[in-house]
């Protein structure tokens, strides 16, 4: 279940806004808008409540069931249908499973979900999934390391999809909050895989000017999350500058020792060379005074004769 925004104008502007409307791409535009204020709303109320509670969460404390409820819609935005012998099943377990290939940490729960007896659906273990990532809280680490493989998630989602653009970014930047929450969940005998996911829009939906005053902190929060997210990338570009003039700096310094060394193998042959050299001469002119000392006796010899 999902809000769908309407901007139907009036006299001979609604046909064009109807088409507007009907097209796919802002359908699913809108989706995705609705979700991420959903997810913000659902995420700020669970820290808030959880904080003024004081305790250790449980899977009965509604808002928390609320918040996975969110999460599923979330992930199973834009799924590709992947055909079985069964038909046609959309599941987002598929790129749940993908992450211990980019977090090796994520790898203990993914193990824990498939060794829980009585989990006999994709849908039943990926819900398992997001409890244990909650509980482990990590769960912002494994959607923002999921989240930018784009390459990976197009096997799975449309291209349209909230885990393909933009919005799927800020909830994961907005999961942060979650890890001030201390979870346990005792899932042995839970029932995930027949649980029904129906947002309970009465937890959020507000009369007055509470509710116009609550879509205004969300749209604030979400130009904080897309300053945050831009000066990021800022400090990212400056980040790999800097790594780049460090590995220029290094090849430089190495190809300098190179040549240091280079030169002392040659300063020490030439210093062999120069050693043999000396020796040579020692050698020769140690002869020569033994030639000089011998053609003097004779020639003493000789005079006294």
């Amino acid at each position: 279940m999902m809000l769908m925004m309407n901007y139907a104008g009036t006299g001979a502007g609604n046909t064009a806004t109807e088409k507007v409307q009907k097209n796919p791409n802002y359908l699913m535009a809108n989706e995705r808008m609705n979700l991420m204020n959903m997810a913000k709303l659902s995420i700020k109320g669970l820290i808030e409540s959880a904080l003024n509670l004081g305790r250790t969460l449980d899977s009965d404390y509604a808002p928390l069931q609320q918040f996975f409820v969110v999460m599923e819609h979330c992930l199973k935005h834009g799924l590709k249908a992947k055909k079985t012998f069964l038909g046609q099943n959309k599941s987002f377990w598929g790129p749940l499973e993908l992450v211990e290939k980019l977090v090796p940490e994520a790898a203990e729960i993914t193990a824990s979900v498939k060794d829980l007896p009585g989990l006999r659906t994709p849908v039943g273990r990926g819900r398992a999934w997001l409890r244990l990532a909650l509980m482990q809280k990590k769960l912002s680490e494994y959607m923002k390391a999921l989240i930018n493989r784009k390459d990976l998630l197009s096997e799975f989602y449309e291209p349209n999809a909230l885990m393909m653009e933009e919005e799927g970014a800020i909830i994961s930047g907005l999961l942060v909050g979650l890890n001030v929450i201390d979870a346990n969940f005792c899932m042995k005998g839970e029932d995930l895989d027949s649980q029904v996911g129906v947002i309970d829009f009465s937890m959020y939906l507000k009369e007055g000017p509470i509710a116009k005053s609550s879509e205004e902190d969300v749209e604030k929060e979400l130009e904080v999350q897309i300053g945050m997210k831009q000066e990021m990338e800022m400090a990212m570009k400056m980040l790999d500058r800097d790594v780049c003039e460090k590995q220029e700096a290094l090849v430089a310094l190495r190809q300098q020792l190179d040549d240091l060394r280079a030169l002392k193998h040659e300063l020490s042959f030439k210093l062999q060379s120069s050693d043999l050299a000396l020796k040579q001469k020692n050698e020769l002119n140690s002869r020569l005074e033994e030639k000089t000392n011998q053609m003097a006796a004779t020639i003493k010899q000789l005079e006294h004769r």
